[in-house]
């Protein structure tokens, strides 16, 4: 009669295993909705749009996404505002993670800084290989530049070429927007101007904004991305579970395969690099 017994609860438990599985990580009851913050160029690029529908249907997670600029979007992680973030400024990440504010970082993929600007190019950069030197050349010539103005990734990399160039550009013609990544090409598009922009978000308004690149190519405009939990020793109430899903899943073969294929206008703009 026990084995009997026995016999059934294991046959039982076998029947139960396979409907169990796909429901084993989805959303716990009250468990909130994952909280990402995360950088302009990934939202509106129509990267995030494209990506997260399929880890919240494998999942059962929904993600709500904050887009603004990389010190905004660690400074909403060391306020427990968020539970993890994908951001664009290693060294930014790197100090995140030191201090104690992050954990679990990792590579996520790559793309490229860009220097763009009017088609009429009054500035004579077009095919020029040099970042800095060009920037050395718009800051000696009468010509504008916006700048994001924003603490995000972009505007770190940014103050680090006016730096190196030794020069920026005087009076009215520098232009610190604190604005967004897409309403920057959209103000340099207006004021006849130059900017630095990732190549994704450029992609996106490219079409809209008439812009053109003038500087690409030089090894110091690369442009890494990574994700982060938020440390739940120091914020207790994040949702850290979802967080090392979304983690794993956005490093994983199916979503970097989805990171590789996402080309808008048959263009690749970011390119997967997560070591597994």
């Amino acid at each position: 009669m026990q084995r009997r017994f026995v016999l059934a609860a294991i046959a039982g438990l076998a029947f139960t295993l396979p409907f169990a599985t796909p429901f084993a990580h989805a959303q716990q009851p009250g468990e909130r909705a994952l909280r990402l913050s995360t950088t302009t160029s990934t939202e509106n690029s129509g990267l995030l749009t494209y990506l997260l529908p399929s880890f919240e249907a494998k999942h059962g997670i929904k993600v709500n996404v904050i887009s603004v600029g990389t010190g905004k979007a660690l400074e909403l992680g060391k306020n427990g505002d968020v539970d993890v973030t994908l951001v664009h400024a290693r060294q930014l990440e790197d100090k995140f993670v030191a201090e104690g504010w992050g954990v679990d970082r990792r590579d996520v993929m790559y793309n490229d800084f860009i220097v763009v600007g009017p088609s009429a190019d009054p500035a004579r950069l077009k095919g020029e290989k040099d970042v800095i030197s060009a920037f050395r050349k718009i800051a000696g010539a009468n010509v504008k530049f916006i700048s994001r103005g924003d603490n995000s990734g972009t505007d770190v990399m940014e103050k680090g070429y006016w730096q190196q160039a030794g020069a920026k550009p005087a009076g009215s013609n520098y232009v610190s927007a604190g604005l967004g990544m897409g309403e920057v090409l959209n103000m340099a598009a207006e004021m006849n101007a130059y900017t630095l922009t990732d190549r994704a978000t450029y992609g996106a308004y490219k079409a809209r904004t008439g812009l053109a690149i003038v500087v690409e190519g030089d090894k110091r405009m690369f442009n890494p991305y990574g994700i982060i939990a938020v440390n739940p020793d120091r914020h207790k109430g994040v949702n850290y579970r979802g967080a090392k899903l979304l983690i794993d899943w956005i490093t994983s073969p199916e979503a970097q395969a989805k990171i590789a294929a996402f080309k808008p206008a048959g263009e690749q703009l970011f390119f997967p690099s997560a070591q597994r």
